[in-house]
């Protein structure tokens, strides 16, 4: 199929981890839609196979100790309660393919402007453990990544995920280069919050108005303050109105409006962008995919070049 955009997107999907077996949780997007999915993003961007992680990235953020427990599968059944599911080999390859496509999605940013990970978002592990769903902390991988080989000075973390991004808030709590900011909902997990550089809760069932009048007030201007230089948009879909695990009320046409609100801004100021998916787990599978590929219409809408002509 041909493209009139240079973009691509990586996915985790494929792999045998997700393939072969069902989801850990029933709030999990079902096995049969996840094809579904996968068939509507190939059909607005090429889609690409997750590489994996290599552990040294890892270890720049996480524990090397913890890492070694994980990869071994010596941990405990309060860790498993923690991170929502058991412990299997699984566990460890989904880890290593969401945060290989963050990277590789980091790595078509600071080429063709924007990258894509049709997973990722693991925003609740933290450095030295596991939780809510996470065991490697993806965007703050590929953040450090970033920072480390001098490819950029002001990074964004733009989390709006309807639960607070804790791992990454304490991950990156005294690292000056990296703004986290997270728009969530107020009286949802984590119950214990960390403190990002800007958290924004948001009451029990906030719609569509209330959620965009916070992003224009309260997030804009500190990200204009700050002045990033490279942007990660954790564009949840948890914020949906009927999430199982989500407390918000956006619409459909809600969401949207989020997604072109940051991924237009981001354009704007060219700024090499990278979105994932993060959360998602509505009662309803069609409404989660047609999210998931909105959010994708709304990143090509905003970065593609006009066509000829146009």
């Amino acid at each position: 199929m041909g493209f009139t955009h240079p973009f691509r997107a990586f996915t985790p999907f494929r792999r045998a981890a997700y393939v072969g077996a069902p989801a850990p949780r029933r709030q999990f997007l079902p096995r049969e839609f996840i094809a579904p999915l996968l068939d509507g993003a190939a059909a607005r961007l090429p889609l690409l196979d997750a590489p994996d992680l290599p552990w040294p990235l890892a270890e720049a953020v996480h524990d090397p100790a913890f890492l070694a427990r994980w990869r071994e599968g010596q941990v405990t059944r309060a860790e498993e309660r923690a991170l929502g599911f058991p412990w299997s080999p699984a566990v460890v390859e989904r880890g290593l393919g969401s945060c290989g496509a963050t990277l590789a999605a980091t790595r078509d940013a600071l080429t063709l402007g924007l990258g894509v990970n049709l997973g990722g978002g693991t925003h609740h592990a933290y450095a030295g453990h596991a939780e809510g769903f996470s065991f490697l902390n993806d965007v703050a991988i590929s953040a450090r990544w970033l920072l480390d080989t001098g490819q950029a000075r002001h990074i964004l973390i733009l989390d709006l995920d309807v639960h607070q991004g804790n791992g990454t808030a304490a991950i990156f709590a005294h690292e000056g280069r990296v703004l986290t900011v997270s728009v969530h909902a107020q009286n949802n997990y984590p119950f214990r919050k960390e403190a990002s550089d800007l958290d924004v809760p948001l009451p029990d069932g906030t719609g569509d108005a209330a959620y965009l009048g916070a992003l224009d007030r309260e997030v804009a201007p500190v990200v204009a303050a700050f002045a990033p230089d490279f942007v990660f948009y954790l564009a949840g879909a948890d914020v949906l109105g009927g999430d199982q695990l989500g407390k918000l009320a956006l619409s459909p046409a809600g969401v949207r409006r989020r997604d072109d609100r940051v991924l237009r801004w981001a354009a704007r100021a060219r700024l090499p962008t990278v979105t994932v998916m993060a959360g998602g787990y509505n009662r309803d599978p069609h409404a989660l995919i047609a999210a998931r590929l909105g959010t994708l219409d709304a990143a090509l809408s905003a970065f593609a070049p006009p066509a000829a002509g146009g």
